[in-house]
């Protein structure tokens, strides 16, 4: 984590800023997010009162898939209906720079004269294919920054796509015909994550077909939600099919507030956030307290020299309470 300490008044000044319109204080609060800055729980703070106006839409696929023309097509179509749109692209960490491979997205070009369009490419940061972790902080401040729709892409590796449900409030996922590997994505668990289906490219021979298996595979199981999850062909580049998508977007956001299934993802998502910080929070504090700590010292020093068997040195270590004196600084 970096030390780098912005002071309370500066941070009070930059959200005043943001939740103003400045894109400049926003773009200085998605920095300190992003390297995971000791503000960060005061932005988290600050911004709280302002958080759950916006749809938070999670697009992942395989690599190729075209899911940046995607967005950007369907970013179209939002701005056509005057909604504020916040774009966040996570990419595999580049082995280079450490920084996004594909940067900021030339295809995107035509959206960054947008007032309305707010756009941020943001590293893994080694964790291949997954979320950033400040992805959900970064989808926090465009969300008290005003805008309507926040557009999270992922390149979906393996099963690592399911981590945009600790985000999404809905997630389509964008597949082409000739990705031979789209029936095994199907098996890592996208039927279940999938709000929405998108064969694009649709002009490429066995786009059908692959709707087709799709829609086959979807009607074949029963849906525990009891939600219809639409499929539909597409292509993107030539502008074919996206204002249905986007209504189909729209419509599926309608179906799982409904539903109180929206409600629900909600819930569990600011659950598991919660949980996710106290773990962050309890190792980070554990590790300090081993050296200053005597009592917690002998514990490890005993499952060091394989006195004690691990299970049973935790069990007796939250059982007696020194766990919790080592944590408040009591020992």
């Amino acid at each position: 984590m970096s030390h780098h300490r912005t002071s309370r008044t500066d941070l009070s000044r930059y959200v005043a800023g943001m939740q103003k319109g400045s894109e400049r204080y926003l773009a200085r609060l998605i920095t300190l997010v992003e390297s995971e800055s000791e503000s960060v729980p005061g932005i988290m703070r600050l911004i709280f009162a302002n958080l759950g106006r916006a749809v938070k839409i999670g697009i992942t696929g395989p690599p190729g898939a075209g899911k940046s023309t995607v967005i950007e097509r369907l970013t179209r179509e939002a701005r056509d209906r005057k909604r504020g749109v916040g774009i966040v692209c996570v990419d595999p960490t580049s082995p280079f720079t450490g920084g996004a491979i594909l940067g900021d997205r030339i295809r995107m070009d035509r959206h960054y004269l947008d007032e309305g369009v707010y756009i941020r490419s943001m590293a893994t940061r080694g964790r291949l294919g997954g979320i950033a972790d400040a992805t959900s902080s970064v989808s926090k401040l465009l969300d008290a920054f005003g805008k309507d729709l926040i557009f999270i892409e992922t390149v979906g590796v393996g099963q690592t796509e399911t981590d945009i449900l600790s985000i999404a409030d809905l997630t389509v996922v964008v597949l082409v015909p000739e990705a031979g590997d789209s029936v095994q994505a199907m098996k890592a668990g996208l039927l279940e994550i999938a709000d929405i289906f998108v064969v694009n490219k649709a002009d490429r021979p066995g786009a059908d077909n692959l709707a087709n298996e799709l829609t086959a595979a979807l009607h074949s199981r029963e849906d525990k939600v009891g939600l219809d999850k639409p499929v539909l062909t597409v292509q993107a580049a030539h502008d074919v099919g996206m204002a249905e998508l986007y209504e189909a977007i729209e419509k599926q956001v309608q179906s799982l507030r409904s539903s109180g299934i929206f409600k629900r993802r909600r819930v569990e998502q600011r659950r598991n956030e919660f949980i996710r910080i106290v773990e962050t929070m309890v190792r980070s504090s554990l590790l300090s307290s081993v050296d200053e700590d005597a009592a917690l010292r002998d514990f490890v020093g005993r499952v060091e020299q394989g006195i004690a068997e691990p299970y049973t040195a935790a069990g007796e270590l939250l059982q007696n309470g020194s766990l919790i004196k080592a944590l408040r600084g009591d020992g």
